[in-house]
């Protein structure tokens, strides 16, 4: 019989008046992959912080490998045997990455009172070549890409050698190479006979890659599903308390657009990055656009809203006959942009939910020639209302919210700005299936109301089930272009993207 590296028993976490987490019981052997799933806010990550040492338990116990466990701290989690890969950015900038890797144990590298530089380097890069990165590790991190930047977080959480691995949602901010790595490192820990907590809003990760399934719904283990009965549609049932069987993307196979163009994109080029890509965008229309990660797509995003400044070409904002020049200039002519990276560019993680909201509409709460307070709180709660934000109230911090009540807020950002045309990147990435539903429903009404939608996105369903037409990227430039109408494939887009 297995052994459970990991039994909990009646644990309970509240913040103020949320109760995240409510008599929870939950263990895992060793040699198991444990999927924990859940719509956003219903208490993965909250259980998971208790095993880490990052939030204290109001009431509960813990026993890691038969001993009282009760970490104080995430680094005496890891003393331990406890690791976590976070979904969200997790190295410090302004390090190297030999520095990450063996950040607080840099005694070992300690000689005459001195780090060894060079010894820590030569360290480092012996774990990034066997991860078979081709980085050199006294590379400072911010020069990184996004995916390469999580996986040193890997490597760092591997060199501490952990007994339970907790991956929290990583997986979805990777392309398919750097998943393949976590899925790699993920089957050794099993057959090396630890264990791995995996969260994750992918049901199919879930199914391939987990042993079981643990759901949890408001702060509640709703069950254990072992993999001989797992069904999407028993888990989603778990998860969200209703049937949501079926698809949850637009059910039309093709409405008319408008003819009037809102947006051209003339020629642009950026470095290597985007060479000569023109496309028009229409009233009322949703666009995707999509290819491999490195294509050129999310670059193109940055370039739209003014972020970047093309090397050629131009960006006209034809409805308002001008041409993007700044971020500033964007917002002030109704062009909104949700990027990819939440937490770093999407949202204020240190500011209250009311600041997060009304940021971008402060024209709009002038009141006879002064700014209006309440019309601020007013303004924040319609908003938040209007997408069923879960939060204690407005003035919570964006940084205690869900993955998924966060893009909520980075939404209501730009609702209250009325603008007319929306730049989502990866919009959905990370969050659960009923706030991918309610995000899919909300561009369904943007599209009924005549504003227009560029989606950029690495899921070719969500590419074929929202747009009206595809537009796919290969090597910086258009590749093809996909009509709703004429019902593509998966078959054919992929064609257009390798």
């Amino acid at each position: 019989m297995s052994e459970n590296i990991l039994v909990c028993k009646g644990m309970n976490k509240s913040f103020g008046p949320t109760k995240a987490v409510v008599d929870v019981d939950f263990s895992i052997q060793r040699g198991e992959i444990r999927g924990l799933i859940g719509e956003n806010g219903s208490g993965k990550s909250t259980l998971c912080s208790l095993f880490t040492g990052t939030n204290k338990p109001d009431k509960g116990e813990m026993i890691l490998k038969g001993d009282s466990y009760s970490p104080s701290s995430l680094l005496e989690s890891k003393t331990k045997g406890i690791s976590i890969l976070l979904q969200e950015q997790g190295t410090l900038s302004g390090l190297s990455v030999a520095e990450n890797i063996f950040l607080g144990k840099e005694r070992q590298f300690r000689t005459l009172g001195f780090i060894d530089k060079w010894k820590m380097n030569r360290e480092a890069q012996k774990l990034v070549d066997a991860m078979g990165l081709d980085v050199s590790s006294a590379l400072p991190v911010d020069v990184l890409s996004f995916e390469n930047r999580k996986l040193i977080e890997v490597i760092k959480a591997m060199a501490d050698n952990p007994d339970l691995l907790i991956v929290d949602e990583t997986t979805t901010a990777l392309s398919q190479y750097g998943r393949e790595k976590i899925y790699e490192i993920v089957r050794k820990m099993k057959n090396d006979n630890k264990a791995v907590i995996m969260i994750t809003h992918d049901l199919n990760e879930l199914m391939d890659i987990c042993d079981a399934a643990t759901v949890m719904r408001d702060g509640h283990c709703m069950g254990t599903v072992p993999k001989q009965d797992f069904s999407e549609e028993r888990i989603r049932q778990l998860m969200i308390g209703r049937d949501l069987s079926g698809s949850y993307y637009r059910e039309d196979n093709g409405i008319p657009v408008s003819e009037e163009i809102v947006l051209k994109v003339e020629n642009v080029s950026f470095g290597s990055a985007v060479k000569h890509v023109s496309f028009d965008l229409h009233k009322g229309e949703i666009l995707g656009i999509g290819g491999l990660t490195d294509c050129g797509m999310h670059t193109l995003a940055k370039l739209i809203f003014g972020a970047l400044k093309c090397d050629a070409g131009n960006i006209v904002l034809t409805s308002k006959g001008v041409e993007v020049t700044s971020p500033e200039h964007s917002i002030k002519n109704g062009l909104a942009y949700i990027p990819k990276d939440r937490d770093q560019e999407s949202v204020f993680l240190s500011s209250a939910i009311l600041e997060n909201v009304t940021v971008s509409a402060t024209d709009k709460l002038i009141r006879h020639g002064l700014f209006s307070k309440k019309a601020e709180v007013e303004l924040a709660n319609k908003e938040c209302e209007a997408l069923s934000v879960k939060m204690q109230n407005i003035k919570q911090y964006v940084r205690a919210l869900s993955g998924g009540n966060k893009q909520k807020v980075a939404f209501a950002k730009w609702m209250a700005t009325d603008c007319d045309i929306f730049l989502m990147d990866c919009p959905t990435r990370g969050i659960d299936i009923g706030v991918k539903a309610a995000i899919y429903e909300l561009m369904e009404r943007l599209k009924e109301n005549e504003k227009s939608i560029i989606m950029i996105s690495e899921e070719l369903p969500e590419l074929i089930g929202m747009a009206d037409r595809i537009i796919i990227m290969k090597d910086g430039m258009v590749n093809g272009e996909f009509y709703r109408a004429d019902k593509p494939t998966e078959t054919q887009i992929i064609a257009s993207m390798i």
